[in-house]
């Protein structure tokens, strides 16, 4: 298959997709009674995201243009995906990105995300069925030319030793941030939110930490936050919130508490489902060098103000990476090109 064909082959899947075809409904059914977090909700959420950001032709073909060695694919690689399973289909882009460089795709689904990237694969096999034989799905990874494994921290040292043969990207946990200043209108506040909460705060791209001015008044952004309490109703989230909230009154630690979040004062950057940290800037040069000293654990910054040099995402669009936008800042179509 030619450059163009494999383009066109997703292109076709993204319209697939955005019929809502009742396999697909079927689907998600099954992947919501696996896995509660996956509600179809979010589940949605995640499939319109793929279809509108990486699935769009033009968008497509603009990103593989930067990269020649698309049009001269002479021996396929075999590359292993070990996928991680936080929200549903994290692992799309690692999928395209083997199969739009003309590579074979050796994929390792996580226990928590089973159906749906199958099911998908199905999809774009019917629609381009050259692809059969550069997809397999495999319950163990043994013969392969590379791997791309994202897991969590002490996963990704496994994942280093036992790859370590091969070339290999190795992700490991990560999270956005975000940068207050005090002015930000209530739209940006309540996009915020939504950079918060997507996905119950689960992905890499969630915010998980925000940088707020000295004396910033926290009034209306919980206020804002509390606009979202309709997700304590997730009994999984609830259970969380209870736990943390427990742990917060019996080590008598300082917070605010909303009907959806628990917002307390912390240096780390992660922080548990159903909180969020918080910690003070002086000014910009001193915000620019903590984000520097934490970069290997942020996945990117949100906000509206400049910082130095910084690339700052808007509010509301944490959850919507463009094709270029690589997990951990490694480009995944340069790594293939190179094998």
């Amino acid at each position: 298959m030619d450059i163009e064909k494999r383009i066109q082959a997703f292109v076709s899947l993204g319209t697939l997709l955005s019929s809502n075809p009742e396999e697909l409904k079927e689907c998600m059914i099954k992947s919501w009674e696996h896995n509660p977090w996956f509600t179809l909700e979010n589940q949605k959420k995640a499939i319109t995201n793929i279809v509108d950001y990486f699935l769009n032709k033009e968008k497509l073909e603009e990103w593989t243009r930067s990269y020649p060695f698309l049009n001269h694919v002479e021996i396929p690689k075999k590359v292993g995906l070990i996928l991680a399973g936080n929200i549903p289909l994290v692992g799309f882009h690692d999928f395209l990105c083997v199969l739009i460089s003309g590579n074979i795709a050796c994929i390792k689904c996580s226990d928590k995300d089973p159906f749906l990237l199958p099911f998908i694969a199905e999809l774009l096999i019917k629609i381009e069925p050259d692809f059969h034989s550069f997809i397999h799905f495999i319950e163990r990874l043994e013969a392969y030319d590379a791997v791309i494994a994202t897991g969590s921290n002490n996963s990704s040292r496994y994942f280093e030793h036992y790859f370590s043969s091969k070339p290999n990207i190795i992700r490991r946990n990560r999270q956005a941030v975000a940068v207050l200043n005090g002015n930000e209108t209530s739209q940006d506040l309540m996009n915020l939110g939504e950079d918060i909460f997507a996905y119950f705060g689960l992905g890499c791209r969630n915010v998980s930490k925000i940088y707020v001015p000295e004396n910033f008044n926290f009034t209306p952004l919980l206020d804002t936050l509390h606009a979202f309490n309709q997700i304590i109703l997730h009994n999984s989230y609830k259970n969380n919130f209870d736990y943390q909230s427990a742990i917060l009154l019996l080590n008598k630690v300082p917070h605010f508490m909303t009907g959806s979040i628990l917002v307390t004062e912390g240096k780390t950057i992660a922080s548990k489902i159903a909180t969020l940290h918080y910690e003070y800037y002086k000014d910009s040069d001193e915000l620019k060098t903590e984000i520097i000293n934490h970069f290997d654990q942020i996945q990117c910054v949100i906000g509206n103000q400049p910082i130095g040099n910084l690339v700052l995402i808007p509010f509301g669009h944490a959850q919507n990476p463009s094709l270029a936008e690589y997990a951990d800042g490694v480009d995944t179509l340069s790594f293939l090109g190179d094998l």
